[in-house]
């Protein structure tokens, strides 16, 4: 890309929209994560007993169920961002690439 082609890129409002939407979007999204992670660990850490409570007849404790959420979570959090890209985000993208001729 030639540099004119860049600035062009850089000065345009709908390339700032698409970076600052993303960027806030990707923030927020680790952000959750990282809450629920933590959350975790800290119950791992400071919470033996709950994390020990047996749930229902078998052999799984609660700690299981809990660490299958984590995992459920980032699915469902990279679900949503995967859904957002393709909405949104493609569509600030077709806006910009109209906006500039291509």
């Amino acid at each position: 890309m030639a540099e004119a082609d860049t600035a062009r890129v850089l000065a345009s409002p709908t390339f700032r929209q698409l970076v600052t939407e993303r960027t806030r979007f990707g923030w927020i999204l680790s952000g959750a994560m990282l809450g629920i992670y933590l959350v975790f660990i800290l119950l791992v850490a400071f919470a033996h007993g709950l994390m020990a409570t047996k749930v229902g007849s078998g052999v799984t404790s609660l700690g299981i169920v809990l660490g299958l959420v984590v995992i459920v979570a980032a699915f469902v959090l990279t679900g949503i961002y995967v859904a957002r890209a393709n909405g949104r985000f493609d569509d600030l993208t077709r806006d910009l690439n109209r906006e500039l001729g291509r």
